[in-house]
């Protein structure tokens, strides 16, 4: 009986270590790459889950008006784990970090007033995920929150190659609204419905929009989810108008998921 004991316990040792050494050899990687557009050196997030071979669909993920942070990583990382490439995409420039919320207004700002410009920036980061090693360039959707869901769907607007679009809590008007027959993405908008910041006449205004263009979209609204509910940075005082909501941020990622399992499958 010790004998056996002693065979299992070792027999339980080695498939521990078996174990290990595969979790080792496949695990979500990362590195930054940088691209050009416009003469603006702008630099991403690559993660990727090394379990998979061959080509996978890819995801590119656009920041909020903070610029490119950990939360953003962090949704890359997540992305990678469910078998996508993600790309954590810099729309503002390489080194361009706002220090506080003023400096984010401003820098926003800028692709705010220029649409042109924010379409050119979002569209070379797609165009960088594309090339990546391992990424089906026929098989890409792109994600954004709060400046970067309305980044999401401008690139969408644009008549860019893409599956699918998702935007948490994001802006919905545009002074470039989608026209009939451009828009080749489906579209998930995940909007907090208590959002003092995207007023009910801009969602209004976004769906005549998308009825206009004969666009597939889905909006989803999240009860008491004001903007930002994402995001654990914006705090929990809803009456800030924008701060984390637990619940909201949970339903919209598990909405995503199946999303992007059906747009990119």
């Amino acid at each position: 009986m010790r004998r056996l004991a002693s065979t299992m316990t070792a027999a339980a040792a080695l498939l521990a270590l078996i174990g290990e050494a595969g979790s080792a050899a496949a695990a979500v990687q990362t590195r930054t790459v940088t691209w050009d557009q416009g003469g603006v050196t702008c630099e991403g997030y690559l993660a990727w889950d090394d379990a998979h071979t061959g080509p996978r669909p890819g995801v590119l993920v656009i920041h909020q008006w903070m610029g490119l942070t950990d939360n953003e990583r962090m949704r890359a990382r997540m992305l990678a784990e469910l078998g996508y490439v993600a790309l954590a995409a810099d729309v503002y420039g390489q080194g361009v970090r706002p220090a506080d919320a003023a400096a984010a207004a401003k820098e926003a700002g800028k692709y705010y007033a220029d649409r042109a410009l924010l379409r050119a920036r979002v569209a070379a980061g797609l165009d960088t995920l594309k090339k990546q090693p391992g990424v089906d360039a026929a098989r890409c959707a792109a994600i954004g929150y709060c400046f970067g869901g309305g980044a999401a769907l401008e690139l969408a607007r644009s008549g860019a190659d893409l599956r699918g679009v998702v935007s948490f809590h994001g802006s919905l008007d545009t002074p470039l609204p989608a026209q009939k027959g451009q828009v080749m993405a489906r579209l998930l908008v995940c909007h907090g419905a208590a959002d003092p910041f995207v007023k009910p006449e801009a969602v209004r205004g976004f769906v005549d929009e998308m009825e206009a263009a004969g666009v597939d979209y889905e909006l989803v609204m999240y009860a008491g989810a004001v903007h930002a509910f994402t995001q654990k940075e914006a705090g929990n005082d809803p009456a800030r108008g924008a701060a984390y909501q637990e619940r909201a941020d949970q339903r919209s990622w598990v909405a995503m998921k199946a999303f992007l399992a059906e747009v990119l499958k």
